[in-house]
């Protein structure tokens, strides 16, 4: 074991004992059976809906149980931070109400790793102190060479034991390498346990998993500024002074828990609870896969930003993934409801698109007109500025448009999936937004004789008047299409083919998609009533030419 003094000098000379921190960082004074919980991401990467889907279940158990849910930025890995990273967190933390309960200048802050650096020393050099840990001098092509020729011996993989070189080294030797200045990291010394330990998961109960033998490295190389610990040595520090209860995880991390808990062992900490939660899945033919961020554009919460699915929705089904009752509850319960650990299942749920498109447009469908207006109003805001304007300059259209086939039906339209899908769907209400048909020979027409199309679309025009009763104001359609010696029905049609241009349906047709642009549309009665007399006639006096 090191002396203390030269354990000592490799750290500032200001540095507190541990005993600082225990005072300053205060017991979180909660009631029994509070959970404190975290969530925390990494900014190597863009958050993935199964941290939403991870973070939403630590939330939910803190808030039910009495406790504290917070956010923690674990940014140790500074050469791998991806650059726009914090803008998304703040971005998807807002929108799917993952937000930290605690403000970075809470009690048991500051919420970023990279600002701890201090608090890690403090208990590195403890360990040191106590002979815990210690400085390791091999480089990266000396760990590979091990690496070859511990599969060449067809041993484990690692550092550990015999394999350690520097783990009981000379202090002598160890003192020189540190006085000329070489570069070393710190590593943990494990307590070398053979076998498998067991513990207790609030999600899968009893497990058993192989012990861990390996000194791994807890502060990083000494050449670094900030010079800062890896994730296993900064989660232990971080849950202890944090006052974590119940860490709630991907279940990637179960194989690290035997480091873990040594770890807490050797800092004189109580462990905290473990939650490993099970991976979103996807189907890929007849099998099973993780989600992935590479392959799978789902993955990224900006999927869902930008296609402008309503949080609302996307959490329901999160929940419901969770535990399956949830799943069973009208939206605004479920999302109220307690997500219970005992019910989470052990093996991934599969993420279902079509299934969460379904949800979104039961949502949406039960949204009063102004709420998803603004919605697509605040969606569109830094996505699409044209539409934005088309909005705030037609919000009274807007309002009749987004009521056709909602407002006054037994079965309210369910189309609108996505805030992204408003402009496809409704933008043919909006002048702006609208191509004219002024080609009679166009193809959605249905092949009609182009002269016949405009002496349809003048005549229409000419004549046409608006009535409150469908009826009426279709029967102006069917005496149209008599002038124009259309077939009144497909029998008579089929009877003599030649003896008519066309059926009824074709006649309204042309109608339909000169005021529509589509051959398929809501009912066009309410249609025509939201966009008024003017704007029809407009319409189809431009395919009359």
């Amino acid at each position: 074991m090191l002396d203390r003094a030269v354990v000592d000098g490799l750290f500032p000379a200001d540095l507190p004992d541990p005993s600082h921190w225990e005072q300053f960082y205060p017991s979180r004074g909660l009631p029994n059976g509070a959970e404190v919980t975290r969530f925390a991401p990494s900014p190597t990467g863009f958050v993935h809906i199964g941290g939403v889907y991870t973070a939403t279940i630590a939330r939910d158990v803190a808030h039910h149980s009495g406790g504290s849910y917070f956010v923690r930025i674990e940014d140790t890995d500074q050469s791998r931070e991806v650059a726009g990273v914090a803008s998304q967190f703040d971005r998807a933390f807002e929108y799917f109400d993952i937000v930290s309960d605690e403000a970075q200048d809470a009690p048991w802050g500051p919420y970023l790793q990279s600002a701890r650096e201090h608090i890690y020393l403090s208990y590195v050099r403890e360990l040191m102190r106590e002979g815990a840990a210690y400085p390791c001098f091999c480089t990266r092509d000396e760990l590979a060479e091990m690496t070859k020729r511990q599969q060449a011996t067809k041993v484990p993989t690692g550092y550990y034991g015999s394999w350690a070189r520097w783990r009981d080294a000379d202090p002598g030797e160890v003192a020189a390498k540190l006085a000329a200045g070489d570069d070393y990291v710190v590593r943990f010394r494990s307590p070398g346990t053979q076998g498998r330990i067991s513990f207790t998961d609030a999600i899968r109960g009893r497990l058993e998993h192989e012990a861990n033998r390996n000194d791994v490295v807890i502060l990083k190389t000494s050449s670094a500024s900030p010079r800062l610990p890896t994730y296993h040595f900064a989660h232990a520090v971080d849950e202890h002074l944090m006052r974590v209860t119940l860490v709630v995880r991907s279940d990637e991390w179960i194989s690290s828990v035997p480091l873990h808990l040594q770890l807490f062992e050797a800092l004189g900490f109580q462990p905290p609870r473990y939650a490993h939660v099970a991976p979103l899945m996807k189907q890929e033919g007849g099998s099973k896969r993780k989600l992935s961020k590479r392959k799978d554009p789902e993955a990224s919460v900006d999927f869902y930003l930008d296609a402008g699915y309503p949080s609302e929705a996307v959490l329901y089904y999160l929940r419901g993934l969770a535990n399956g009752r949830l799943a069973e509850l009208p939206l605004a319960q479920a999302l109220v409801e307690p997500i219970r650990l005992d019910a989470c299942g052990v093996a991934g749920p599969l993420v279902d698109m079509v299934k969460l498109a379904d949800i979104s447009g039961d949502h949406i469908a039960t949204l009063p007109g102004p709420a998803v207006l603004d919605a697509v109003a605040a969606w569109a805001a830094e996505r699409d500025p044209e539409l934005v304007a088309v909005l705030a300059e037609h919000r009274e259209l807007a309002a009749r448009a987004i009521d056709v086939e909602r407002v006054g039906v037994d079965n309210p339209r369910k189309d609108l999936f996505r805030w992204s899908d408003f402009r496809s769907i409704y933008g043919f209400f909006f002048p702006p937004l609208f191509t004219l048909v002024t080609d009679a020979a166009d193809e959605r027409l249905g092949g009609l004789d182009a002269g016949l199309v405009r002496k349809l679309a003048a005549d229409y025009a000419e004549h046409y008047t608006w009535a409150d009763d469908q009826p009426t104001w279709f029967s102006q359609i069917r005496e149209l299409a008599a002038r124009h010696g259309f077939a009144p029905n497909p029998k008579a049609y089929k009877q003599d083919p030649d003896a008519y241009p066309g059926m009824l349906r074709d006649a309204a047709n042309v109608l339909r998609v000169a005021i529509t642009g589509a051959t398929r549309s809501p009912d066009l009665h309410a249609v025509c009533g939201a966009l008024g007399t003017d704007e029809v006639v407009r319409r189809v006096r431009a395919l009359a030419g």
